[in-house]
């Protein structure tokens, strides 16, 4: 016997339980049953027993789930951290040490907080995700997580040696750039009051330096005080290069405040080094008196003039010109312009008014100064305060002066034009915005190295040494996942290609087409990166047990939707073996 289900036109198909028997050498069939008005579920287990199976009362007879935690974005992280060797860079520690580093930094990732937050996502009865069980924790005492991260960053060193003989060599680009964050508390040794890039000017900071390759992997991380200005740090990473890192010549190419002129005199020539980097504006105007203006109509189809001047002996100048930002940087300076004098221009007539006028140099110079330091334009403008009176006018060959050099930028360079062209002196200088987004992915978008909790120097230093090798691994989950991204897949193939490397290079077709329809062209969900990671988290790790041997627990992990089957594909990982 069986059942078979018979369509019926436009109603319900008829399910009918039917028995199959030879006749005459013929095989026939008759129906002994309609059980159409069955309860669904009822005939499955009619169907099971016909088959030869056994039927129960329900599927919790057989299996029941205990824990479900979300597990894909967990296999997709771990997986790619196996993948780029950062697994293998901890094994001279022990077991247990070396598996809470992992998670110290696969964690970073998926969830960044505290070291306290991260000890209680990884604790069996409070899990938010299935990363304990992949890697095996177990519970612990949050002083394991702490001596982890003091492990880590002894081990730094050799961590950084390593990956600076996978990525960097002899000749080749080094990327460096510095950012500060504050920091939480007053007894940090490293924090100090100083420059704050983040705004936090009431909160004391610390300064970090990265190196990246020419592509914008992240190499090494250094941790300064916070008062350290940019071009202080230079020496140090000079002898990184050199001593621990075993490298006697690289290109060295850094932004006009990170290399000035003294730095390059005193560091990069006496080491030996070459360097890309760009003048400052009283230099271009020194340069621009020796050489004459630069009308728009010199610029080639490349957006550049190569020189040499007596000025830099030996060294080449790239002029480029962007006329996008001459454009931007024109209509900015004029809408501030406007704006100054409008606020100025109340000031004044405040000191002519009859009544309640404002008098007294002290107390018009204060609100001439407000309104000079909110839009810093005080260079722009003669002003002349009397007792009873204030008066401004424009410099407006000052002004002229400054427009002369919008959308100018000057580089300058020891590599032989042999070596690299100017085009490719060019977008190398222009790659230093990657380490700007790794700058941010630490600090804003992804890994939230701010602020900082840890009083003890060597954890801090540790600390942001973790977040370097999240974003290394986060960078190498990006360079895979892109199909699946906003980012644009061609972007370096044709920035290499362009004509003119001074104007940004446009997005391809395929891009324009991701972001116009939010669709691949496999018809899949473009996403962010965080939105992927929250998809692949949708994937979970199901912790089961049966009946008969409640004791022995089974992990099942969900079927993969067709966009998290893409994602792992690219990955090259199976999210049911990333144990």
């Amino acid at each position: 016997m069986y059942i078979e289900t018979v369509p019926n036109r436009n109603s319900p198909p008829a399910i009918l339980l039917r028995e199959g028997y030879r006749e005459g050498g013929k095989v026939v069939k008759r129906t002994i049953a309609n059980l159409s008005h069955w309860d669904p579920q009822l005939i499955e287990h009619l169907r099971i027993l016909l088959k030869g199976g056994v039927a129960v009362e329900s599927a919790r007879a057989l299996m029941s789930i205990e824990r479900s935690l979300p597990h894909g974005h967990v296999a997709a992280v771990l997986g790619i951290a196996r993948r780029c060797g950062l697994a293998k860079l901890l094994d001279p520690a022990p077991a247990p040490v070396r598996s809470l580093v992992l998670a110290l930094v696969v964690a970073r990732v998926l969830e960044p907080g505290s070291k306290l937050a991260t000890w209680r996502n990884l604790q069996p009865e409070s899990a938010t995700h299935s990363l304990s069980q992949v890697l095996g924790l177990g519970a612990f005492e949050a002083e394991r997580l702490y001596a982890a991260l003091d492990w880590l960053g002894v081990a730094q060193p050799r961590i950084e040696r390593s990956l600076a003989r996978q990525h960097l060599g002899n000749g080749v680009l080094v990327l460096y750039d510095l950012t500060s964050t504050w920091v939480t508390g007053r007894h940090c040794a490293l924090a100090h009051y100083g420059y704050s890039r983040d705004g936090k000017r009431d909160d004391p900071q610390i300064v970090f330096g990265l190196l990246c390759s020419a592509d914008g992997c992240p190499v090494a991380v250094e941790v300064f005080a916070g008062n350290t200005a940019d071009p202080a740090t230079l020496a140090a990473q000079i002898d990184k290069l050199k001593e621990r890192f075993g490298l006697s010549q690289v290109v060295w190419v850094g932004d006009r405040g990170m290399v000035p002129c003294a730095r390059i005199e005193q560091v990069l020539r006496p080491a030996g080094m070459s360097w890309i980097t760009a003048l400052r504006s009283p230099q271009i105007a020194e340069l621009i008196e020796d050489r004459g203006p630069w009308q728009p109509s010199l610029f080639d189809e490349h957006g550049l003039i190569a020189l040499d001047s007596a000025r830099y002996p030996g060294e080449r100048l790239v002029v480029c010109r962007n006329p996008a930002l001459a454009e931007e940087r024109a209509r900015k300076r004029a809408e501030l312009l406007a704006a100054t004098e409008v606020e100025l221009a109340a000031i004044a007539q405040a000191t002519a008014r009859t009544r309640n006028r404002l008098h007294g140099q002290d107390k018009i110079g204060l609100r001439v100064g407000r309104v000079i330091e909110r839009y810093r334009m005080a260079k722009h403008f003669d002003l002349e305060i009397t007792e009873t009176s204030f008066t401004f006018t424009r410099k407006q060959a000052q002004i002229d002066a400054e427009a002369a050099l919008d959308g100018l930028y000057v580089l300058r360079t020891n590599v032989p034009s042999e070596q690299f062209s100017d085009a490719q002196t060019v977008l190398a200088y222009k790659s230093l915005a990657q380490v700007e987004r790794a700058f941010r992915s630490m600090k804003t978008v992804d890994l939230h190295v701010r602020p900082i909790y840890h009083f003890n120097e060597s954890r801090v230093r540790a600390h942001v040494f973790l977040c370097m090798l999240a974003y290394y691994v986060e960078w190498h989950l990006r360079e895979a996942l892109k199909p699946l991204l906003h980012d644009d897949e061609d972007l370096a193939t044709r920035r290499d290609q362009r004509t003119n490397p001074v104007m940004p290079t446009p997005r391809s077709e395929g891009a324009n087409a991701k972001a116009a329809r939010h669709r691949t062209d496999d018809a899949l969900p473009v996403h962010s990166l965080h939105t992927l990671l929250q998809d692949l988290a949708t994937l979970t790790y199901n912790i089961t047990s049966t009946p008969v041997n409640p004791q022995a627990k089974i992990v099942i992990t969900t079927r993969p939707t067709p966009l998290q089957s893409k994602a792992f594909a690219l990955l090259g990982i199976d999210p049911a073996c990333s144990q």
